[in-house]
């Protein structure tokens, strides 16, 4: 993998390049209730959280490209795993679940144009898919969140577009939770530090998952209770055992650091609180190095 710019069917592999979007003013058009923020946008806020979050990867050594959100409303826009996933097929655009997100399709796809990615597909309708209902558990291995974001037709799809790849693509189910006015996501519940370490909520998970992970001898270290609102699960692996998480969950970084992991926090009062998207959200890995 080292000779290409991108791919990496990984989400825990030496992230060597990744996409991420800075937070876009918001105008009068926007409404924060409407996108089910918490509370009104703080833009100065967001900017300066955001900077300081590309600071952590560049000091990570970590190649970061800088994209740019040319409407207002895309305020979502930040969270850019979700209309676009990468594998090592090339890049797949998905299609959201959540109609306010629709456009940032069409930004990824100018996006990786300009960056050189290929395009291995696309998800149309009536099938759905985001990026953060998507898990590779392994290098073969892809696993899916379906619920109110992603559907059958769309993880059907997805198994139809990387089957020359020889991806086994795996659906399960998600909970009710809250219902379909809060974003639950796969991503929600788990995250993999390591190719045999996962950060996770069981309370959660589908049984049938829960059981992959342990025949595959994954360990996977529970977050608190307290811990999954303020997003505990949603890490972000720099590498094996090398990860960024949001500050407020110490609980959790202690657990991880337990299990040998260097652990980074960081401050998302506004671009993942307020928005409910925690480090994995807020990027789009464009290349992972393979072990």
């Amino acid at each position: 993998m080292s000779d290409r710019s991108w791919g990496g069917n990984t989400m825990s592999g030496k992230l060597e390049r990744v996409l991420v979007y800075p937070p876009v003013p918001p105008d009068p058009s926007v409404s924060w209730e409407e996108f089910g923020y918490l509370h009104p946008l703080d833009h100065d806020l967001a900017v300066r959280e955001h900077t300081a979050f590309r600071r952590i990867l560049t000091d990570a050594g970590i190649e970061v490209i800088t994209g740019e959100i040319d409407d207002a409303k895309l305020q979502d826009g930040i969270f850019g795993y979700d209309p676009v996933f990468t594998t090592n097929a090339g890049a797949i655009l998905t299609r959201m679940g959540k109609p306010l997100r629709e456009a940032e399709v069409d930004l990824a796809e100018r996006t990786m144009q300009e960056i050189g990615v290929p395009i291995a597909g696309r998800i149309v309708a009536p099938g759905t898919v985001e990026g953060g209902d998507c898990l590779f558990i392994d290098a073969n291995t892809l696993a899916i969140g379906r619920g109110y974001r992603t559907n059958e037709s769309g993880i059907q799809q997805m198994r139809e577009i990387l089957a020359s790849s020889g991806v086994e693509v795996i659906g399960y189910d998600l909970p009710y939770w809250h219902g379909a006015g809060e974003c639950l996501h796969l991503l929600s519940m788990i995250s993999m530090i390591d190719d045999d370490l996962a950060i996770v909520y069981k309370p959660l998970m589908s049984v049938a998952l829960v059981q992959l992970l342990e025949e595959r001898g994954i360990t996977m270290v529970e977050i608190p209770d307290e811990e999954f609102p303020t997003q505990g699960c949603n890490v972000l692996a720099l590498g094996p055992r090398r990860c960024v998480i949001l500050r407020e969950n110490t609980v959790t970084a202690e657990r991880l650091r337990a299990a040998g992991c260097e652990v980074i926090t960081y401050a998302g009062d506004e671009i993942s609180h307020n928005r409910t998207g925690g480090p994995t959200c807020l990027t789009r890995p464009i290349l992972r190095l393979e072990r």
